[in-house]
């Protein structure tokens, strides 16, 4: 069970990854939101979707 959760984490983590690296903020920012979401992988997807996406990177 803890498995298939955590496979799902991981594959929103990464989507969260790509979504930030291919968005329109600054190399610090996506360098910021990027360790955010490594060292805190569920909190920090969550944060990133929530308050971390600009209206043009939607």
């Amino acid at each position: 069970m803890y498995g298939i959760l955590g496979l799902i984490v991981f594959v929103l983590d990464i989507i969260a990854i790509v979504s930030v690296l291919g968005g329109r903020g600054s190399v610090g920012h996506k360098l910021l939101w990027t360790l955010v979401i490594i060292l805190l992988p569920l909190l920090g997807m969550i944060l990133y979707f929530v308050i971390g996406r600009s209206a043009a990177d939607a």
